[in-house]
């Protein structure tokens, strides 16, 4: 479980792609802190680490992953954002995040004001539903707040802070990116679809 505040970047340093798998060397500041079978955001993906060396850490993505995330496009020097799992005593500070991406979107617009940018998104029709004017997602792990809501694209605003500490100055428009939909939507959605 995530709260969807970036702690560190990473950077890919290898990738060995298999039959049906990934294996991503990750180097970041925080690796070596990290130990084998802990659960660490990679871009929103939850993954599971299973080797730790000096300054880096490794993870294994598996089909369904490679599928449903833009990790199928990662390249060696991607520079990702990294979310350790929430500790029970903490502040949560963004909104209950699994680090389970339910697609990809794609990026259509960026504005850059005096105080922010304005990163414009387009998603599947389909999970309209799950999207409502100020509720949550989560964007490359990213916790955010969306506005400006219609049938298949929001925006969100992206601070100073932020922008300074994640990866969104490298997202570029007409690229994809990963979503996670807010889970309340989701089971919401589930249990009022029965009643409909």
């Amino acid at each position: 479980m995530f709260t969807g505040i970036i702690e560190s970047l990473g950077e890919v340093k290898k990738i060995t792609k298999n039959t049906n798998s990934i294996l991503l060397n990750v180097e970041s500041d925080i690796s070596k802190d990290l130990k084998v079978n802990q659960s660490l955001s990679h871009n929103g993906v939850c993954l599971t680490i299973i080797n730790i060396r000096k300054n880096s850490h490794e993870v294994i993505l598996v089909d369904e992953t490679i599928k449903k995330s833009s990790f199928k496009f990662i390249s060696v020097g991607d520079i990702i954002n990294l979310e350790r799992s929430l500790l029970i005593n903490s502040r949560l500070d963004g909104h209950i995040v699994q680090g389970h991406v339910d697609e990809m979107i794609n990026c259509i617009k960026i504005l850059e004001n005096k105080d922010d940018w304005v990163y414009t998104f387009q998603f599947s029709q389909e999970n309209n539903k799950l999207i409502v004017e100020k509720g949550s997602v989560t964007i490359n792990g990213v916790s955010l707040t969306c506005y400006d809501v219609k049938k298949n694209q929001f925006s969100v605003s992206i601070i100073p802070h932020t922008f300074k500490n994640t990866n969104f100055p490298l997202m570029n428009m007409g690229y994809n990116y990963n979503i996670e939909y807010d889970i309340l939507g989701k089971y919401i959605n589930k249990l009022s679809s029965k009643y409909i």
